[in-house]
């Protein structure tokens, strides 16, 4: 291979020169970000409050206690890497490193350089396709700068959990850590987005979040089945369903797997998706230019598009109340039974025992 060579994908895929994160990011990832990307000095700021925070001792760390990916060391890897930096156009390939770990995971951290993690588990766990796509995303991350704004995110929880004694201090920190584990899922989106643009295969994607929730087992998996699970876990149950749903997801920093794997597959069949591919996507270039309060308008109407189109029973219920329907505590009365009849008033005597985990 040429030296003018060494960075083409091993098989043809498709490239994006100049694309700018903005194009596969979740719409509430996205208006976050052109927010705070629009505050004049504010990662030179985040970059001060580095010195700070333990990132010069986990660089260290790493380099002391794991192996560093590159020509003689997972050149596999590496490959991945700097083919995924070449598919998306970042131009300064981030270190990467594998960790011993019995637990498959991965990660990209860093205010100055970022720096890819894997663990020796995900790298086992694995496939070179399904890889492939871990690798896509974590450079996601990387071009979207969220290990930056994630430091922010732990800074502002930290100063949070400080203040919680104080009068009202409590409900402070939920309401900063709600909205700050809130973006963190939507970013977490955003880079399986990125991760499919750099291996332009649906189905290794599938399969690797499918590994994640169920292991190694791909023989006694099905990926339609695995995205059934989504469809009842959305839709299954009644509000008191729909109130657990919530409440187990709050503490959460990355979605649901098959959520995740539903939302992913929805993102690949859309007009946006088909967009980039035929090199139409917003460029690096123009973000300069892009508009804080289109970003959040975008963002307000992807969360009233999920509301509009969820099956969840919570949902359906404020669809109901924005639209003025009369009869609300009966409404009310038929949800938390598990009714399905709508306002007829029959109550079929269930728990909600046909929702996810009954």
């Amino acid at each position: 291979m040429s030296e003018s060579d060494e960075n083409v994908p091993g098989r043809n895929r498709t490239r994006f020169p100049g694309i700018s994160s903005r194009a596969y990011e979740h719409p509430a990832d996205r208006s976050a970000l052109v927010a705070l990307r629009k505050l004049s000095g504010f990662d030179t700021v985040l970059k001060t409050l580095s010195g700070l925070l333990p990132e010069r001792s986990l660089r260290l760390l790493f380099l002391s206690d794991s192996v560093r990916v590159g020509e003689q060391q997972f050149p596999h890897l590496y490959d991945m890497l700097r083919d995924a930096c070449y598919i998306l156009d970042l131009e300064k390939v981030p270190q990467m490193y594998v960790v011993q770990d019995p637990r498959p995971n991965a990660m990209c951290i860093g205010l100055d350089e970022p720096v890819v993690v894997v663990t020796t588990a995900l790298v086992e766990l694995l496939d070179e396709e399904e890889m492939r796509a871990v690798v896509g995303h974590e450079v996601g991350h990387a071009l979207s700068g969220h290990a930056v704004y994630r430091t922010l995110m732990e800074f502002l929880t930290g100063l949070a959990e400080r203040v919680a004694w104080l009068p009202l201090g409590s409900i402070a920190f939920r309401a900063i850590n709600t909205a700050l584990y809130e973006w963190f899922r939507k970013s977490e989106l955003s880079a399986d987005r990125a991760g499919l643009l750099v291996g332009q295969d649906l189905q290794a994607s599938m399969r690797g979040l499918m590994k994640l929730a169920g292991g190694n087992h791909l023989h006694e998996m099905n990926v339609d089945a695995f995205l059934a699970q989504a469809e009842e876990y959305e839709s299954a149950g009644d509000l008191r369903d729909s109130v657990l749903k919530i409440l187990s997801v709050l503490p959460r920093r990355h979605p649901f797997t098959t959520v995740r794997a539903a939302e992913l597959k929805r993102w690949a069949g859309s007009r946006d998706h088909r967009r980039i591919l035929d090199g139409h996507y917003p460029r690096r270039s123009e973000d300069r230019d892009t508009s804080v309060y289109e970003s959040i308008k975008e963002s307000a109407n992807s969360y009233a598009k999920d509301v509009r189109e969820s099956k969840d029973p919570l949902m359906g219920l404020l669809r109901d109340l924005g639209a003025g329907a009369g009869d609300i505590g009966g409404k009310l009365r038929d949800r938390f039974a598990g009714s399905r009849s709508g306002g007829n008033g029959a109550e079929n005597g269930g728990t909600g025992a046909e929702g996810p985990g009954n």
